[in-house]
């Protein structure tokens, strides 16, 4: 089952008084995401042959997609890139060669523990299936979540697995979806890391921060504000559109806490593939107090094809992104592929260099 509710470790007996300030509106929020086309469809005022046409498309991995996301659409437009990124359409079936099932080889550098060990001094913990939201392009919707992940008893080995290799000095939640889960189970795993010196920094990736901003609430500002480690929080934001005042109020209160605010986003054609695009997201992260981080050329993972855009033209969009935006606000272009001992960083007007070539792990897409 795709993003199954995984819990991570088991929750404490006693909660700290900050966490004890949480209240469950993120929690209902989840619970009423739409789930089905026709309401989807209703909500966004979808004409009728529109709405049949997507009622018709099977495609094993189930539509999910937050009231308040929705909110953020424009209303009667098929195109929306919002929309585009969630709706299921006929063409996630169509197999296309160098598409397949385990697109930056998570299958084969899992330990069976939840931990992914790609790269020198990071250690990836898989906490949950559970998201948000069901983006089409994933690239672990076809992930063995079921025996792949760092809750309940496994929780311990991935633990132990950490503590005993003294180069890791950073770890990073990941999933599905890190804050799926509760300020408590989150509040167990953090302070399970606290007892072991070698980790320094949490990394968090998320997608949850931006389709559902009810998710940064009281407790898991306090979750930040409290950790021993450097907390890092890499967003997950492919257009300026998402990145509403809600957002943006939100993620204000996780900086003033303390963490360092990061963007990863996915180059996806229809949706940022023009300068203009990519420029405005730049500029409104920033002015959010978001650096951007990485512009991820697609995972080829099977379902997704129609939503690449070739190096060639990622590269000169990116040239031309930094012809008009100073050095900071550019984001480095990105490739990850399976079996590759590291990430491939793009500079502008040049291929890639030993110096750009750097290991990374993955987190949410």
């Amino acid at each position: 089952m795709h993003h199954a509710q995984v819990e991570t470790l088991r929750a404490p007996a006693r909660k700290r008084a900050s966490l004890s300030q949480t209240g469950h509106g993120w929690q209902q929020a989840m619970r009423e995401a739409v789930t089905d086309i026709d309401t989807l469809c209703a909500l966004l005022e979808l004409g009728e042959s529109q709405r049949s046409a997507l009622a018709a498309v099977t495609t094993g991995f189930g539509l999910r997609v937050p009231r308040s996301y929705i909110a953020r659409m424009r209303r009667g437009d098929i195109n929306d890139p919002l929309l585009r990124q969630v709706l299921p359409i006929a063409a996630e079936n169509e197999a296309v060669p160098g598409f397949g099932i385990d697109a930056v080889g998570d299958h084969t550098s899992a330990l069976g523990d939840g931990v992914l060990h790609k790269y020198h001094g990071r250690a990836l913990l898989v906490t949950t299936g559970a998201c948000a939201v069901h983006c089409r392009y994933c690239f672990r919707r076809h992930f063995d979540y079921a025996n792949q992940h760092a809750g309940a008893r496994q929780g311990e080995a991935a633990l132990a697995h950490i503590a005993a290799d003294p180069s890791i000095n950073e770890v990073i939640l990941s999933g599905g979806d890190p804050l799926s889960l509760s300020n408590a189970r989150l509040d167990a795993l953090a302070r399970a890391l606290d007892d072991i010196d070698h980790v320094t920094r949490i990394r968090i990736h998320t997608r949850t921060a931006v389709v559902l901003p009810e998710r940064i609430d009281a407790g898991l500002v306090a979750w930040v504000r409290e950790r021993r480690q450097q907390c890092v929080i890499v967003i997950h934001a492919n257009h300026a559109q998402e990145l509403d005042d809600t957002v943006g109020a939100r993620l204000a209160e996780l900086r003033a806490a303390g963490a360092t605010l990061l963007n990863q986003a996915v180059l996806l054609k229809k949706v940022n593939d023009r300068v203009d695009t990519l420029i405005e997201l730049s500029e409104r992260l920033f002015a959010l107090g978001v650096m951007p981080y990485y512009l991820h050329l697609l995972d080829r993972v099977a379902g997704s094809a129609h939503f690449e855009v070739d190096l060639a033209r990622a590269r000169d969009l990116v040239d031309r992104v930094a012809a008009r935006l100073p050095g900071y606000l550019v984001p480095r272009l990105a490739r990850e592929t399976a079996g590759d001992a590291a990430k491939q960083v793009f500079g502008h007007d040049a291929g890639p260099s030993a110096a750009d070539t750097r290991g990374s792990e993955r987190g949410k897409d």
